[in-house]
C-alpha cells in the first residue's frame, strides 16, 4: 500500500485515495534516504508507475539494476551490462517519472564533459529552485556508467553496494541520456543536482552516468513545478531512520 504526498509551490497535502499525476508533475516513489538506508523491496508495480509518466529513472526490487523509462518503455540495465525490457508486474522501491514535454532545446558544445555540461546547463535553466527533466541524444566520445546487482537480505546500505558495483566504459557511442536536475532543498527526499542514466541507441548497454564527453549531442528540458511522492506504507519504511544526514553517502554513491 502506498501513501501519496503532493508537494507544490502552493500547498502540502496528504491524500488517502489514489492520485494520478498530470503531465507537469514529477512523481517519485519513496525517498533517496530510504534507498540509501537499504530499503530495496519494491513497493509499486511498473504498470502503476507507467501511469504516472513516460520518462524517468530509478531501480527495481532488491536493487536489481538501473531503470530507464524512455518513450513509455521501461528498461533495466543489468549488473552484467546487458539490457532487458521490463514487464509491468515487476516492482520498484525508488523511481522518479514524469510526462516529458520539451520546452527548451539546445546543441551541446562539442567536447563538453559531464562537469562542464552541468555548469553550461545551469546557466541556461532559468530557475535553480524548480525541477527539470533532461533528455540528451547524440554521440559521445566517452561514457562511463555503472549498475548494481540484486541484493539479498539483510540488505547492506547503498554506499556499501556502490563500493563493489560493476562499471562500464564506452568510446564513440550513440545513445540517449534521461534524468533530472533537482533543487538543493530536496536533500533527503531526492537527489539534489544532476541524476542521469544512459542507454545506447541499440538498447544493449548503459547505466547510471559517472562521466561523459560529448562528441555531438543536443539536450531538451522540461520544467516541472510540482512533485508527488508515493510513500510506502510498510513496516520497513515506518521503522527507517530518515532523520540521519546521509549527504556524504549520497555523494559517494552518485560520483563513484
Amino acid at each position: 500500500m502506498m501513501k501519496k504526498l503532493v508537494l507544490s509551490c502552493m500547498s502540502l497535502l496528504m491524500f488517502c485515495s489514489p492520485v494520478w499525476a498530470g503531465r507537469d508533475t514529477l512523481v517519485q516513489v519513496s525517498t533517496i534516504d530510504a534507498l540509501l538506508g537499504g530499503l530495496y523491496d519494491g513497493t509499486l508495480s511498473i504498470e502503476e508507475l507507467r501511469r504516472d509518466g513516460d520518462f524517468g529513472i530509478g531501480t527495481f526490487d532488491r536493487l536489481n539494476g538501473e531503470m530507464m523509462l524512455v518513450d513509455g518503455v521501461v528498461y533495466r540495465i543489468r549488473s552484467d551490462g546487458g539490457v532487458d525490457v521490463v514487464s509491468g508486474t515487476e516492482t520498484t522501491p525508488f523511481a522518479a517519472v514524469t510526462f516529458f514535454d520539451a520546452e527548451l532545446q539546445r546543441q551541446i558544445p562539442a567536447n563538453t564533459d559531464f562537469k562542464g555540461f552541468q555548469q553550461w546547463l545551469d546557466d541556461l535553466l532559468p530557475n535553480p529552485n524548480l525541477f527539470y527533466a533532461i533528455r540528451i541524444e547524440g554521440r559521445f566520445r566517452f561514457m562511463k556508467t555503472r549498475s548494481v546487482p540484486a541484493q539479498t537480505k539483510p540488505y547492506p546500505a547503498l554506499a556499501e553496494v556502490a563500493r563493489h558495483q560493476p562499471e562500464f566504459e564506452f568510446k564513440d557511442v550513440e545513445g540517449v541520456i534521461v534524468g533530472y536536475r533537482s533543487p538543493a532543498f530536496v536533500k533527503g527526499i531526492g537527489v539534489p543536482g544532476y541524476h542521469l542514466h544512459f542507454l545506447t541507441s541499440d538498447h544493449r548497454a548503459g547505466g547510471h552516468i559517472l562521466a561523459f564527453t560529448v562528441q555531438q549531442a543536443s539536450v531538451r528540458t522540461d520544467q516541472t513545478n510540482e512533485i508527488l511522492l508515493r510513500l510506502p506504507d510498510s513496516s520497513a519504511f515506518s521503522g527507517a531512520d530518515l532523520g540521519k544526514d546521509r549527504s556524504v553517502e549520497l555523494k559517494q554513491v552518485e560520483q563513484h
